[in-house]
């Protein structure tokens, strides 16, 4: 299966994984995005040890995590004065690339992050990403808002190709509610984009994934 089969299955499925999810008291579990490990430890027993390929992608998952959520909070210094979009959605990214921490200790795997300062990445790309959107999203508030949106983009892309990487449940589950979250995020920011009389348009993803996730208002 390839990711953009994979993005409309998710799409289609969303309410199902997401009950799945907090049925199985998963890290992040509901919309709330809180963590409770004395409930997940059930949930999470190793089940094998990790490919490389698991490895690496739970390392990237941490640290792109961290990225979103950095730029958000620099995006709301910036623009704080014009929209809470960037304040809020930053608080929900700390509570995702803490629930990848919490995968990175369940599974013996070693965090990247081994500064919390923002703007700060072991990945040499992700660094250079967070430089350059910073620039960009700097320039104007309309900026900030499409960077927000492609951050959302590119996290939905490469969470379905490290699902798709990977059969270990524990790391679906929790994935699986970090998809949820970025869809409901660039639903937000969406929103705001038309809120000054624009009309967004897909950046990453195709353009007909993007319709369905903005109509997919039900998951909210």
């Amino acid at each position: 299966m390839n990711v953009k089969t994979l993005l409309c299955a998710t799409l289609i499925t969303s309410t199902i994984a997401s009950s799945a999810v907090i049925a199985a008291g998963a890290p992040g579990q509901g919309r709330q995005d809180t963590t409770d490990s004395s409930t997940t430890d059930s949930v999470l027993d190793v089940s094998s040890e990790l490919t490389g390929t698991e490895t690496d992608d739970l390392r990237y998952m941490r640290e792109e995590e961290k990225l979103a959520r950095d730029v958000y909070m620099t995006m709301d210094e910036y623009w704080g004065n014009q929209t809470l979009v960037f304040a809020q959605i930053a608080l929900s990214e700390d509570t995702h690339t803490s629930t990848v921490d919490y995968l990175l200790d369940k599974f013996g795997v070693e965090d990247p992050v081994v500064s919390d300062t923002i703007g700060e990445f072991t990945n040499e790309e992700l660094q250079a990403l967070y430089d350059k959107l910073i620039a960009e999203g700097a320039n104007s508030f309309i900026n900030a808002l499409y960077v927000g949106a492609l951050i959302e983009e590119k996290d939905m892309r490469d969470i379905l190709a490290a699902i798709n990487r990977t059969d270990e449940r524990p790391i679906i589950l929790a994935y699986s509610n970090l998809l949820d979250g970025s869809k409901s995020h660039l639903r937000a920011f969406v929103k705001v984009i038309e809120d000054q009389g624009l009309t967004y348009e897909a950046q990453l993803l195709e353009p007909e994934e993007v319709e369905l996730i903005l109509e997919d208002e039900g998951s909210l």
